[in-house]
């Protein structure tokens, strides 16, 4: 239990930032899962528009410390190859 002022407002700190974290990951997850769903029904427009949604949550959640850059570019970069080789 927190005694001091300052440990109890480090507390209610922790506690927002794991909220606005927690949903930044959520909305990011789906993102990414309507790409996926996309991929696997072969239609490469419905990739395309949903890959291009999800790019900027995956960098902004990289940006915010969600995850790391390189991760997040790792993703961004396996997506689009699987979405041209549906073309292919």
């Amino acid at each position: 239990m927190a005694n001091t002022k300052s440990a109890k407002k480090a507390t209610r700190v922790s506690t927002r930032r794991a909220a606005v974290n927690k949903n930044r990951l959520s909305r990011v997850r789906s993102s990414l899962r309507k790409v996926e769903e996309a991929i696997s029904t072969g239609n490469q427009e419905a990739a395309l528009l949903a890959m291009k949604a999800a790019e900027p949550q995956l960098m902004r959640g990289a940006q915010k410390g969600v995850f790391h850059k390189n991760t997040a570019s790792r993703k961004v970069s396996r997506l689009t190859l699987r979405i041209r080789a549906l073309k292919a």
